[in-house]
């Protein structure tokens, strides 16, 4: 039975065989081993470099972003999207109202991540949340230094922490912090 890999070059999509020359996958990504807790552990790493045009309105997006503005968008409805939408998700026109957010939002749900991974907003333990902009309809998924689980919860009120170095990208909002309630 011959099974096809699938690999992505730029914008181009080419199916090779396994036999094909320059097969990455080895024996070091495909072997396996058992966790401490007897549970099985797969190592897998999957990469698609590429460089793509955004667009016009991505484009925008993340000019805003890089300057320290968090701009969506709003659909026939009156609903607002951040990060905003390209077309309208009950018209199918393309979106071109622009809505300036402000910095808060709420927590609408979260996971907590105690071990970070390389390359995540974070190097300690911190809560992957979904934030609902002031203003905004639709959440965005972000990290939220919490400094503590217990801190963290459903309904907590949070605001941007900007990157010290913006690039224009989902980056520049480096994470989110928990806004000290009031007794």
């Amino acid at each position: 039975m011959s099974t096809n890999l699938v690999q992505l070059s730029g914008s181009v999509c080419a199916i090779r065989g396994p036999s094909d020359k320059n097969d990455s996958v080895s024996a070091a990504t495909t072997s396996s081993t058992s966790g401490a807790d007897g549970t099985f552990v797969a190592p897998l790493v999957v990469a698609y470099p590429y460089k793509r045009t955004v667009g016009t309105l991505l484009s925008r997006f993340f000019q805003s972003l890089q300057e320290g503005r968090l701009e969506g968008t709003k659909g026939s409805d009156g609903r607002v999207y951040f990060p905003p939408a390209e077309f309208d998700p009950v018209t199918g026109h393309q979106l071109d109202e622009w809505v300036t957010l402000p910095e808060t939002g709420t927590v609408t749900t979260w996971a907590w991540q105690s071990v970070p991974q390389p390359d995540q907003p974070l190097e300690h333990p911190f809560a992957w949340a979904l934030i609902t902009l002031d203003g905004a309809d639709v959440p965005m998924l972000h990290a939220v230094d919490a400094g503590d689980m217990s801190r963290i919860r459903t309904g907590s009120r949070v605001k941007v922490r900007w990157a010290d170095e913006r690039s224009g990208g989902i980056r520049d909002i480096a994470c989110f912090d928990l806004i000290e309630e009031r007794s």
